[in-house]
């Protein structure tokens, strides 16, 4: 068995379009270490929320993109054609049809096909079905031969393996070599610290305490604050907004500024263990990182070292006050180095294919 290459189903949000789908790049590092072990991925995304239009990169080499129209006939149509799969994956947050995926990719399964649950946002998905008892997804995790999640440690998998998953397991994010590196500065990503993400309900508020405020009680210093959605927010004349930044210019804006921000999505924050992509992506550049708090950041990177660790508004301002840039290089430098030893997506998809060649193996033991 461990020499059989595997055909994997893969039902996401989209794999060609990063516009609002922070998720993109974790499928794509995922997908092409995966297909360099010698698997071989087909990718199912919905023509939905103008993604199609905003793409950054054509079908790759390394996957087939399928991209269905946003009805039931196209989503049974694909469904179909995943039954010749060996593993079939539902990711959260595909955007249209969830609960339709999540209830028929389990007819998939057979004694010879795996059907897991990717948890993009696992915070989000406990916390809908712990407050809502009918949640149709509450009777579906145990059918799961996996739930594997985007982070979350020892809290998410305790909480999951409580509603009755078989197993769980944190697939973390991680750097993909080969779209992000250190490159030459870019002039017009010149700042102080800059912050790249999406507006979302449970992030505004982090960005106004890490970014928003600190940067008011510095004009001194410059801010650049990218991603889709700030438009309309207030701000001080010293935060420059260069709406969405698309993936092929990540790397001048992480190498570029003294420092980036990470800021972590509340839900996220409280579980903890949830390092963001970008935080891998930012170390890959060489970036000297400014993290919000949360719990097991030294489990990826040492603070201080590594990274810096700021636990509120005021810490952000005190750190980047006393920032010089010798000291911002040597921290990128380590973070870079770190990186490259332990958490590349070459390193995910290593983890990944041992833990499916295991589930194939012990349900063929379970049936001889």
């Amino acid at each position: 068995m461990k020499t059989k290459k595997l055909n994997i189903a893969f039902f996401g949000s989209s794999l060609v379009s990063a516009y609002w789908n922070g998720a993109a790049t974790y499928y794509r590092g995922i997908i092409r270490a995966l297909n360099e072990r010698g698997h071989h991925v087909t990718f199912y995304e919905p023509d939905a929320y103008d993604r199609q239009q905003n793409r950054d990169m054509e079908d790759p080499e390394w996957a087939k993109v399928v991209v269905y129209e946003a009805t039931e006939e196209a989503v049974f149509k694909c469904l179909d054609a995943a039954a010749a799969a060996d593993v079939v994956v539902k990711a959260s947050g595909v955007g249209v049809f969830d609960e339709l995926l999540e209830r028929e990719v389990l007819k998939l399964h057979t004694d010879d096909r795996l059907v897991v649950f990717w948890d993009v946002d696992a915070p989000a998905t406990l916390d809908r079905v712990h407050h809502n008892p009918e949640d149709q997804f509450l009777q579906l995790i145990p059918q799961y031969d996996m739930i594997l999640t985007y982070g979350g440690g020892d809290p998410v998998v305790n909480a999951y393996e409580a509603l009755g998953a078989k197993k769980c397991v944190p697939i973390y994010n991680a750097l993909d070599t080969t779209t992000h590196y250190p490159v030459a500065p870019e002039p017009k990503f010149a700042c102080d610290l800059a912050f790249l993400g999406n507006r979302l309900p449970d992030r505004e508020a982090r960005v106004e305490e890490f970014f928003l405020n600190p940067a008011a009680t510095m004009p001194d210093k410059q801010f650049i604050i990218g991603g889709s959605g700030w438009g309309d927010k207030p701000m001080s004349g010293n935060i420059t907004y260069i709406g969405h930044v698309y993936t092929k210019d990540h790397n001048a804006f992480n190498c570029t500024p003294k420092a980036v921000l990470n800021i972590s999505r509340e839900s996220m924050a409280r579980y903890g263990f949830s390092p963001a992509t970008r935080v891998f992506e930012a170390a890959g550049a060489g970036a000297c990182i400014i993290t919000d708090y949360w719990e097991g950041i030294d489990f990826f990177f040492e603070p201080d070292k590594e990274i810096l660790v700021a636990r509120d508004g005021a810490e952000v301002a005190a750190i980047l006050a006393d920032l010089s840039g010798e000291k911002a290089k040597a921290i990128g430098e380590a973070a870079y180095t770190k990186v490259l030893s332990a958490h590349t997506y070459s390193h995910r998809a290593g983890q990944l294919e041992q833990l499916l060649y295991a589930k194939v193996k012990q349900e063929n033991k379970a049936l001889a």
